[in-house]
């Protein structure tokens, strides 16, 4: 398939530079000259989506907790920056609302990783795709988009039905018996794949039917340039200050 959507994605948002999945994270990367980023979503108790990589505090928030056991009120007031650094103290977590508004504002095209927490895989679909999907109705034609991709073929299938026409990538961390069949079956235009799985066998596999490759998260300009050979379509990275936006289209890269 001719790939249609950006090449490098800064992963959650700022990659090294930042702490992951905040506002502050999502301006980094747009700070290093990146026109696309990564971020993953899941539901507060109240059906909210924010954006959280891990269900339960302790990481990158402090304490005990869990984000699908409270309300959107409380977990927007929660300091989500102070791990990463003392600089960031009081960034908070934020709404896909808000990172869609900025996005919006800077002409940002966005991977939405959807991440249910434990036993919300169709309903985290079903609401992000259709955030997604009223989002792009706004776009009329500017500048920006959306690719929804996650691990969960339920959420996947949710979302197929809510918004169909919003594209979406099937995520693996190790390759599944039959993954060409499930790529099929969610409708999917990218297999999204740890960096590590990828070979000529995978691409031939990949373009046999005809979906893109976008891999997962490849920090070493060395790397990429491996990636670059065998022909993968994007990646996503840490390292926003090395990687730079227009990486494929370097010469000798």
């Amino acid at each position: 398939m001719a790939w249609p959507f950006p090449r490098i994605f800064a992963h959650r948002g700022g990659g090294v530079l930042a702490p992951e999945n905040t506002m502050a994270g999502l301006a980094a990367g747009v700070a290093h000259g990146h026109n696309a980023v990564e971020f993953d979503v899941m539901l507060s108790a109240d059906d909210v989506p924010v954006l959280m990589h891990d269900a339960s505090f302790g990481r990158t928030v402090a304490g005990r907790g869990n984000i699908a056991l409270l309300p959107a009120s409380a977990l927007v007031k929660l300091d989500a920056g102070a791990w990463f650094d003392a600089a960031f103290e009081g960034e908070t977590i934020p709404t896909l609302a808000d990172a869609l508004a900025y996005c919006r504002a800077q002409g940002v095209f966005m991977n939405i990783e959807i991440k249910p927490a434990p036993g919300r895989d169709k309903r985290t679909g079903e609401v992000v795709a259709a955030a997604a999907r009223d989002f792009l109705k706004t776009l009329a034609g500017g500048r920006g988009g959306i690719l929804l991709s996650s691990f969960s073929a339920v959420a996947l299938g949710a979302a197929r039905v809510v918004a169909p026409d919003v594209p979406r990538g099937y995520l693996l961390h190790r390759l599944k018996a039959g993954w060409g069949a499930r790529l099929h079956e969610l409708e999917c235009v990218a297999l999204h794949c740890n960096h590590e799985l990828v070979d000529a066998p995978l691409m031939e596999a990949a373009r046999s039917r005809e979906v893109g490759v976008f891999c997962y998260t490849v920090n070493s300009l060395k790397r990429a340039r491996e990636l670059k050979a065998f022909g993968v379509d994007a990646l996503c990275t840490d390292r926003i200050d090395l990687i730079r936006s227009d990486f494929f289209a370097e010469r000798n890269s």
